[in-house]
């Protein structure tokens, strides 16, 4: 398991915005999945998708990565910021905007 938690440490560091989901931001396979993915596309963040679906492993190794039951997960410059309903509900409370702003992350519409 090492393995995998050393390249989901990797992933998380090296993106500043990283969304481990089931399917891809192209094609979720999942609802939750695809409401993040649509909130980050309507914000305009530039993100990177990891499909968990691919590889047993990872999908098991981000739960345990996070301490989080679900997917998907959500990280920021490093830090996990929440599965689908905390992001739908941070985003309606302009948290998740603040959030990323205050990341240095560009945000569509951003005071």
């Amino acid at each position: 398991m090492a393995g995998i938690s050393d390249f989901i440490d990797n992933e998380v560091k090296t993106n500043d915005v990283v969304v481990f989901m089931k399917g891809t931001p192209q094609f979720p396979q999942c609802g939750f999945s695809g409401q993040v993915v649509q909130i980050l596309d309507y914000l305009g963040v530039p993100y990177k998708g990891i499909n968990v679906l691919a590889d047993d492993s990872l999908r098991n190794g981000i739960k345990e990565y996070s301490n989080w039951p679900t997917i998907p997960q959500l990280y920021v410059k490093g830090e996990f910021v929440g599965g689908c309903d905390i992001i739908r509900e941070m985003f309606q409370n302009n948290e998740l905007q603040s959030h990323l702003t205050e990341a240095g992350i560009p945000v569509k519409g951003a005071a």
